[in-house]
């Protein structure tokens, strides 16, 4: 009987360092879904990969959703503590009625960080016009891309729309998935398409399509990617998010400051397969028009400029006032 109280006693204590152990590792983790992986969000990979995440106690675990409504449905459904979206589906799920909706608690991209890309290489011949009559495979319809795009064209005189006609000037292809589009365009499909870095480069090295505009340099000042939770979450994890805005200000400062070679020692492991000269090419890319947000604030001018290219593209209900979707306390931090 002694034997069997020891032999107890010594499985209880076993069974609770474990379940310690357990609960120490869930209380450091962060599940995160991104809407895409793209070099385009470099300073949270440069985070991960340069150690910041672990020098503050966290671990990321990082999925790849294949859009913001697929980020926005693992946020609702509890399968990902922290989503990295596109800040229209907050909008979207608020003007659809949803209680307690998830906030935006800090911008990581600052305007738009596509490349229009086409089939010949205009260099310096490029326009706007030149888009006239032509099929551009735009991105999912209510997609940040796609509204942007919309936005600049029609800022440029140009009507988009499904078919051409006397009130349509380029057609306006929002029938192909997101994480398709390009594979698209390589394909055969469209004109023109917009593509994120390092696959714009990509494009220009194996000959199938030339980087003619990016959009950034057309749409600035846009909130167009950011991290997002539910308040229940934000309420309850202020000490890991503190943690996580913290090592993710070191990945932006330590991008903003590195040679190429360093660029690519912080970006590789993210980006194995990709070259060293395209990784380079992307990030310099992305700095020369200012994507990265250099103040993870989402500003309230800023979330207006948002709601404009939103009501543009006729997919805004009702204008989500900044104070109940923006949370700025753990960017204010950094």
């Amino acid at each position: 009987m002694k034997k069997v109280s020891i032999l107890l006693v010594m499985f209880v204590s076993i069974f609770s360092v474990i379940l310690c152990g357990c609960g120490k590792k869930e209380n450091n983790v962060i599940r995160l879904s991104e809407v895409t992986h793209s070099i385009f969000y470099a300073p949270l990979y440069v985070a991960e990969n340069m150690g910041y995440f672990d020098e503050v106690g966290l671990e990321i675990e990082l999925t790849n959703a294949g859009g913001s409504d697929t980020v926005m449905s693992s946020l609702i459904s509890n399968s990902a503590d922290i989503g990295l979206m596109g800040p229209e589906s907050v909008v979207y799920v608020r003007n659809n009625g949803m209680t307690n909706a998830p906030i935006i608690f800090a911008q990581l991209t600052a305007c738009d960080g596509s490349f229009l890309v086409g089939r010949t290489d205009e260099g310096d011949s490029f326009s706007w016009e030149n888009l006239r009559g032509k099929h551009i495979i735009a991105g999912r319809k209510g997609g940040m891309p796609a509204m942007t795009l919309q936005y600049i064209l029609e800022q440029h005189g140009l009507k988009p729309g499904a078919e051409l006609g006397e009130d349509v000037d380029t057609i306006f292809d929002t029938s192909i998935a997101f994480n398709l589009t390009a594979s698209s365009f390589i394909a055969g499909t469209g004109d023109y398409v917009t593509m994120f870095d390092p696959t714009a480069s990509q494009c220009e090295v194996d000959g199938t399509g030339y980087i003619v505009a990016a959009l950034g340099d057309e749409v600035s000042d846009v909130p167009y990617t950011c991290f997002v939770a539910t308040s229940d979450y934000l309420e309850n994890n202020s000490e890991k998010l503190n943690k996580f805005m913290t090592a993710l200000k070191k990945g932006y400062d330590y991008l903003m400051q590195a040679t190429d070679s360093e660029i690519v020692s912080a970006l590789k492991p993210s980006f194995s397969t990709t070259e060293d000269n395209l990784i380079i090419a992307s990030v310099r890319n992305y700095i020369r028009i200012g994507a990265y947000a250099s103040d993870f604030v989402l500003k309230e001018s800023s979330w207006n400029n948002l709601l404009d290219i939103i009501d543009n593209a006729g997919e805004l209900k009702s204008r989500v006032d900044w104070n109940e979707a923006v949370n700025t306390s753990f960017a204010s931090n950094v």
